[in-house]
């Protein structure tokens, strides 16, 4: 089969879109699989792109094996709605450039956000005579207006326009969670239009692994219980309760650290409220590359993933959740909804009530006070869990299985 995988993102950038992609192109490519991926040039998160991009407008390479073709984007790491919004549709615009130059496809499989390249990936499938699946991660504008983001009334008319014209013209429809599947239901796309593409997690990268010395050295967490968050420091994670409860926590479990490895806009007011109310136990590091990881993972005791308590992230899946995981550490999931749910069925972690600094450091110290008997149950199911539900391997015999319907009794061109 013949497959365009569209996204504003790809490694070398980190992420879970990035990760994801990749994973699903080398598992398509090693099945025998035709695969290009038509990307931006790198440039998140900082906004800025690489000295080797630098002056081009387009440029085709292998990444790893993957066919490779990228295309200019107007860089905006902060800054305004605006200067974002204009970041999207430099790419939306010179994508099909990228597109014109990959080979003939079957598939063009369009990651939104943003929405906006569903153009791109909507009109490319008709000049390439291809079926159009959007993958759909995140709900936009509605997360954009919930969060309050985006405010401009007008624009959000003309976004909600887009956003049923795209629904309604996709082939298919790939949803990262249930939450999202339901809202397509509910936007009068037939159930068998809409299927999972979730965030999954390579489970060889990832496995429980013997300590890491150096790390423990370098943090001087020898002897301690160490409760880590790694990912983006946003707002959407809502990751102040968690320092307030671990100043909460400080006063009578002095064994226990906090590592925030990471980097984002909320990162430097974080680091202030550390210093405000003195919590010792905090550490922060800088993002570390994927591949380093499973070494983070081998010194922590649970992996801390957190969202804001509004109903937008009752069906979010946080793709961290995952690695974690695999690499048996089970998570204290601060959120509630369809993660939840996942974390307390398949037995692989504790909840707590997000932002509520004092029922997290309650289920801190709980965490914390497992033998190692129950422990090591937690750690098992979570491993067991990914390994049967969230391999890469299964997701891509779920994204064959949709894809390659249109494909029966059709030859190839």
């Amino acid at each position: 089969m013949r497959i365009i995988l569209l996204s504003q993102h790809f490694p070398p950038e980190v992420g879970a879109p990035q990760i994801r992609l990749y994973e699903v192109s080398k598992e398509l490519i090693k099945r025998g699989h035709q695969v290009e991926v038509v990307t931006a040039f790198p440039h998140h998160p900082h906004g800025i792109i690489p000295d080797e991009y630098k002056g081009k407008f387009y440029q085709f390479e292998e990444y790893e094996g993957i066919p490779v073709h990228r295309s200019w984007i107007y860089p905006s790491p902060k800054g305004s709605f605006w200067r974002r919004l204009m970041s999207y549709f430099s790419f939306t615009f010179s994508a099909f450039y990228s597109m014109i130059k990959a080979k003939k496809t079957d598939v063009i499989i369009c990651t939104s956000p943003p929405l906006f390249l569903g153009i791109t990936g909507y009109l490319s499938s008709k000049f390439k005579r291809a079926k159009f699946v959007f993958n759909v991660a995140d709900i936009w504008p509605e997360s954009a207006v919930e969060l309050g983001i985006l405010k401009n009334q007008k624009f959000i008319k003309m976004a909600e326009k887009l956003e049923s014209f795209l629904y309604k013209k996709a082939w298919k429809i790939a949803t990262a969670t249930e939450g999202i599947a339901d809202y397509m239901l509910k936007k009068g796309k037939k159930e068998e239009s809409v299927f999972l593409l979730p965030n999954g997690v390579n489970t060889e990268t990832f496995k429980p692994r013997a300590q890491n010395t150096d790390w423990l050295q370098k943090l001087g967490f020898e002897g301690k219980k160490v409760f880590t968050f790694a990912g983006r420091i946003g707002y959407a994670q809502g990751l102040d309760s968690v320092i307030k409860a671990a100043k909460i926590v400080e006063q009578t479990n002095p064994e226990i650290r906090f590592l925030f490895i990471g980097d984002g806009p909320e990162k430097e007011e974080l680091i202030q409220l550390k210093q405000s109310i003195q919590a010792e136990n905090v550490v922060f590091h800088d993002s570390v590359p994927v591949t380093e990881m499973p070494n983070i993972f081998s010194i922590t005791d649970f992996s801390i993933v957190s969202l804001r308590n509004i109903a937008l992230f009752q069906g979010a899946r946080p793709s961290k959740i995952f690695p974690a995981l695999s690499s048996g550490v089970p998570v204290l999931y601060c959120g509630v909804g369809e993660s939840a749910k996942l974390i307390e069925d398949s037995g692989s972690g504790i909840i707590a009530t997000p932002e509520d600094e004092k029922d997290i450091a309650k289920k801190i110290v709980h965490c914390a006070s497992l033998d190692e008997t129950a422990y090591s149950q937690y750690s098992k199911n979570g491993r067991d869990f990914v390994c049967r539900e969230f391999s890469w391997s299964r997701i891509v015999d779920d994204l064959l299985e949709n894809v390659q319907e249109f494909k029966k009794g059709r030859e190839y061109e």
